[in-house]
């Protein structure tokens, strides 16, 4: 029993000197415990809501422990462009996701580093812009899924119904176009049950039990409870994006590639004989289910958001559907172009981006060398946590960040304005390869639908609540049912 208590007390003593030493060069932050680090008070606070009120304490950089990792956490438009923007390239590498490094085990775009990474993002880029990801062409695509919203939300005739299934399927078929040149309708049943399934599993994730796994996963990767899920949820996807493949590699002709997964197999065959090369399949299929899972995931959950911020919400929409009435009519197809000329409506695309928040502390970074920031020694591996929330919602940039205000982004004439702390999809070169497919696909869905109908909610829009049902990872959007009545 002596014997024990004193491997104990060693233990204790070599955990807390362990902190001690590490601490001694970085940035400050509540003490951790040994193991636990900051759980408790994760736990008893939730994750969003702690790591919002210690950057109020600590001020724009400040360390916690998630159990024995210490992350640094970056709060603020300066802090996080000087990182992110101005020093770029030493704050490049993706940090610890302990899900999603089991998820995709370092491959992908958004999971792999170095030299892996940098092929990735530049031969997605090129490709996207190929298929018209930028481009007038893109917008073809994404108004025949806008119609056919049009004509989906026209067979209730005013009945109560949630968009949420919809708008996820909708999304994901402007990118399963790009990436793998097909379209689901939104009764296909086996597909709406994968789009289900990756809903929530994102539910999951940001929930208590995803952040334990974050916190402890050498522990939680062996205990049994919903985190579990997260995987078996997410297998249906993964095996949907490795049967395209297994598709592509049949039909695959040189001479005409179709979609992205085409010209990817292309560059496979290429490099076949370069055995470091990152052009294969098992990292295809982690680039394909990556870029899909992100991408869907945001743009849904802004359009959702946003389709439930004008029920709640009679007088903007009112003004954004005179404005749609006055550049574009009734009947005419919306333009990419046709936003330069509707100052309201692009301030009220931003401010839905700016108040959904939809992914608030970003993803963990990790600094490629040393560097000295604000001070402070961070070495090189270090993980760095953008707490995207505070550039978001700065009272120094917004002047009422808790509200949804499209003056945030309209000046003194009306006019759109713009505002540094619009920072929805990161910053820096590891930001969002499809902000432009996100502007537009946006852009489009709400003229196109403002066009036919007026949402209106099912109770007193005073009384409507779009508050998300998870802060974590992701701000998930509740479950409303509303009403589309086509404008007469």
């Amino acid at each position: 029993m002596v014997v024990l208590v004193g491997v104990v007390t060693f233990m204790l003593a070599l955990f807390y000197w362990k902190h001690v030493w590490e601490r001694r060069r970085l940035p400050p932050g509540p003490f951790p415990l040994p193991i636990l680090g900051n759980f408790l008070q994760i736990y008893s606070e939730g994750l969003l809501s702690y790591l919002t009120k210690l950057s109020q304490k600590f001020g724009p950089i400040y360390t916690l422990y998630f159990g024995t990792r210490p992350t640094v956490v970056l709060a603020g438009y300066p802090t996080i462009k000087e990182a992110f923007v101005d020093l770029g390239d030493v704050f490049l590498n993706r940090g610890t996701l302990p899900l999603f490094d089991e998820l995709f085990q370092n491959k992908g775009l958004s999971f792999s580093n170095n030299e892996e990474w940098t092929q990735m993002r530049q031969f997605s880029l090129t490709t996207l812009k190929d298929f018209g990801m930028g481009r007038k062409s893109l917008e073809e695509p994404v108004l025949e899924e806008a119609q056919h919203l049009v004509n989906h939300f026209k067979h209730f005739n005013g009945e109560p119904y949630d968009p949420t299934t919809t708008l996820m399927c909708a999304t994901s078929n402007v990118t399963t176009k790009l990436l793998m040149g097909t379209r689901h309708s939104y009764d296909d049943k086996k597909w709406m049950r994968i789009l289900l399934d990756s809903r929530e599993a994102f539910l999951i994730v940001s929930s208590t039990w995803g952040q334990l796994y974050d916190i402890f996963p050498g522990i939680m990767y062996y205990l049994p409870g919903p985190h579990k899920k997260i995987f078996t949820l997410l297998k249906p996807l993964e095996e949907a994006v490795e049967e395209s493949v297994r598709s592509h590699q049949k039909t695959l002709d040189p001479a005409c590639p179709r979609d992205y997964i085409d010209c990817f197999l292309l560059r496979v065959k290429q490099e076949e004989k370069n055995v470091k090369t990152t052009f294969n399949i098992p990292n295809l299929i982690a680039t394909v289910f990556d870029m899909f899972l992100g991408g869907s995931e945001s743009t849904s959950s802004t359009v959702t958001y946003g389709f439930f911020i004008l029920a709640k919400y009679p007088e903007i929409q009112a003004k954004v559907q005179k404005e749609i009435d006055q550049v574009i009519g009734r009947e005419r197809e919306p333009r990419a172009e046709d936003r330069n000329h509707m100052p309201y409506t692009n301030a009220f695309l931003h401010e839905i981006q700016r108040y959904s928040d939809v992914f608030p502390m970003g993803f963990t970074r990790s600094t490629t060398r040393d560097v000295t920031f604000h001070g402070y020694h961070l070495p090189k591996g270090t993980d760095v946590l953008p707490l995207l929330t505070t550039v978001l919602r700065d009272p120094s940039l917004f002047e009422k960040p808790n509200e949804f205000n499209i003056n945030h982004f309209l000046d003194e004439n009306n006019k759109f304005k713009k505002n540094n702390g619009f920072m929805p999809f990161a910053a820096g070169k590891r930001s969002c390869v499809a902000e432009s497919l996100v502007r537009l696909q946006l852009f489009i869905f709400f003229t196109v639908i403002l066009q036919k109908f007026t949402l209106k909610p099912t109770v007193d829009p005073k009384e409507f609540d779009i508050s998300p049902t998870e802060s974590g990872v992701e701000n998930v959007p509740p479950a409303h049912k509303i009403q589309f009545i086509s404008r007469a």
